[in-house]
């Protein structure tokens, strides 16, 4: 480096988008650094259960892919994904009752990347968005990022209050509705499946995609099963899926399903940003289903969220005081708890830091920022053992703070 170059550089000064600068950091993220501390135990994060990544399977169908495709699954690839792995998901799509075609299917780095893309090819600055309220936290960081703004509408056990809707899309004219309709992230939350009709009904009425993002939508394990959105809307419902919460989410490894007018427009939007999604994982992903392991994969995961999630309740009604309320999802990863009103979860986070337990305050999750009295907990993530000790904890700091 010159003399005299290195006191003169300033980074700190360079002039960021506003846009970005006012972006904020994901408090999940923020927290994971926090409660990755030795001996705390985290219900915080969104994160699988690691002990049940089929690793000896992966590390054997790794060699496999290489002996069987060479050196294309270590090249550059389409935009769209590998052909063989979006046949597979118009396969299985179309066997659940939803005609789907290879062109339907984008493949994506991530569920959260489809998000992203959809905010690209749908939202200007200022447009608004009908969202659940509260909702997925990811999904308002990548629509903030676009400067979106936000319909909100009430839910309670059986979903959005579709009563809410028509009235939001007639005052804001939005772009789109986005839903998390299967046992939804925060609440845990599924749909039901009349609302799910009158949804459809609505969204054609009025000419709006309907986002389905239904990343856990494949983990029920418990309760009777409701059929897609997408299988009552068609082509008015573009719908998100992932690996990342059925085989491991380090390979980064999902997909959208949706018109293939629109699919045309998203793989114009991704070659702009990554090209295409990992090729080797693509592979890999295609062949531990196409060989048949992902079912009988998914029902141990069930199992065993199912006894995760089983203990958690029993153990919050054993020892949760009276005025806290908690939803119990027949699916997915999480439960959401709700205080009463001047009870501040935010507040509490760095008492129960301290006391080497670890959620998700809820607030965040509110488009309009409201929901101070909630927080979620996750139970795919934690042992059973931590789950016993990790509530008692939590029940303990909520009677010392009520």
């Amino acid at each position: 480096m010159l003399v005299g170059l290195k006191e003169q550089i300033q980074p700190d000064k360079w002039k960021i988008a506003d846009h970005v600068i006012n972006l904020e950091t994901s408090i999940i993220r923020e927290i994971l650094k926090i409660s990755s501390q030795p001996g705390v135990i985290s219900f915080a994060g969104g994160l699988p259960a690691p002990e049940l990544f089929p690793l000896e399977k992966l590390k054997e169908l790794s060699a496999q892919v290489i002996d069987k495709y060479g050196f294309k699954c270590c090249q550059y690839s389409l935009s769209m994904g590998i052909l063989e792995l979006r046949e597979w998901v118009a396969q299985r799509t179309t066997d659940k009752g939803m005609p789907t075609d290879p062109d339907n299917v984008l493949v994506t780095c991530g569920a959260q990347q489809g998000i992203e893309l959809l905010a690209r090819v749908f939202i200007e600055p200022g447009d608004y968005i009908i969202t659940e309220n509260p909702t997925y936290l990811g999904a308002l960081q990548a629509f903030n990022y676009y400067r979106a703004k936000y319909a909100t509408v009430e839910m309670d056990n059986d979903g959005m209050i579709i009563d809410q809707v028509e009235d939001k899309i007639k005052k804001y004219k939005p772009k789109l509705i986005y839903t998390v309709s299967n046992f939804q992230n925060p609440t845990g939350i599924t749909m039901s499946e009349e609302r799910r009709i009158e949804l459809v009904k609505l969204a054609t009425k009025y000419n709006l995609p309907v986002i389905d993002d239904n990343p856990y939508g494949d983990i029920r394990f418990a309760g009777k099963p409701v059929p897609e959105l997408k299988s009552y809307g068609g082509d008015q419902v573009i719908t998100l899926m992932t690996f990342s919460k059925i085989i491991a989410p380090g390979f980064r490894i999902a997909w959208m399903n949706a018109h293939k007018s629109i699919t045309k427009q998203f793989e114009k939007v991704k070659q702009c940003t990554d090209l295409h999604t990992n090729a080797f994982s693509q592979y890999l992903m295609y062949e531990f289903v196409s060989q048949g392991f992902l079912e009988p994969h998914i029902e141990k995961i069930k199992a065993n969220y199912r006894a995760k999630r089983e203990l958690m309740l029993k153990v919050m009604e054993e020892t949760f005081p009276e005025g806290v309320t908690w939803t119990k999802p027949e699916g997915g990863l999480f439960l959401w708890l709700e205080f009463p009103k001047n009870f501040s979860a935010k507040e509490l986070l760095p008492k129960a830091i301290e006391k080497k337990v670890a959620y998700v305050y809820g607030q965040p999750f509110y488009p309009g920022g409201e929901g101070e009295n909630t927080m979620r907990l996750n139970f795919s993530n934690a042992t059973l053992e931590g789950i016993d000790v990790g509530i008692r904890r939590l029940a303990e700091l909520i009677k010392e703070n009520m």
